[in-house]
């Protein structure tokens, strides 16, 4: 991947969502699972990625893979808070080599193996449990793509999550963020990071993060 000079801001590409919406099922966007029907259970704290967020966000991957067609071919990527497994199973459908969704709760861990087993997603890899665990847990450099969408909250699950992602990241690798804020570049930097990408959707707030020139941590 090619690393392009950070854009500040961005228009928002979704409405208004309150932030305890309830949705029954969101969709795969693209690549070989596009439509694929994802079940979103009624649990405190499940909010899955707005489609069109998720829409914006793999077209931003897939140009830094220099791919076409939205694919992410040869990826290795970590869904560590995977909820309804769509940004995981989003990236899996896109050619990713393997993805490792992470999730703690049995019903959703259940679920997610489910659908494994229905699309027959060989690339896919479901754990149940700490999704920063998991993230310590991976080879340093190791991994083009990190997702981190912990409950909005669960505050203090994001400085460790980002810090063990950014660990985690390949020279060239992104991480997805999403937040109920705008994270600062200097907490940011703090953890090893930059803000390469970033829109508001209604309460969500997208950062596509590069690991930090100079940084120390």
């Amino acid at each position: 991947m090619t690393k392009r000079a950070p854009v500040r801001g961005g228009a928002a590409k979704a409405g208004p969502r309150p932030a305890d919406a309830r949705r029954s099922e969101v969709r795969i966007i693209g690549g070989q699972w596009k439509r694929t029907r994802l079940a979103v259970a009624d649990k405190p704290g499940l909010r899955p990625t707005p489609d069109r967020v998720r829409e914006t966000l793999f077209n931003w991957l897939a140009s830094l893979a220099g791919a076409s067609g939205g694919e992410l071919p040869g990826w290795h990527c970590i869904d560590a808070f995977a909820g309804t497994g769509a940004l995981g199973f989003e990236a899996a459908s896109r050619g990713a080599a393997s993805v490792l969704l992470c999730e703690q709760d049995a019903a959703l861990v259940a679920q997610l193996q489910a659908l494994k087993t229905k699309l027959e997603a060989g690339a896919v890899r479901i754990e149940r449990g700490n999704g920063v665990t998991a993230l310590e847990r991976a080879p340093a450099g190791s991994v083009h793509a990190v997702f981190l969408d912990p409950p909005f909250e669960n505050t203090a699950l994001y400085a460790p999550a980002l810090r063990a992602a950014a660990r985690a990241l390949r020279p060239d690798g992104v991480v997805y963020l999403e937040a109920a804020r705008r994270w600062a570049d200097d907490e940011l930097a703090a953890l090893g990071l930059d803000v390469f990408r970033h829109l508001k959707a209604g309460a969500v707030h997208a950062h596509l993060l590069v690991l930090a020139t100079d940084s120390t941590a």
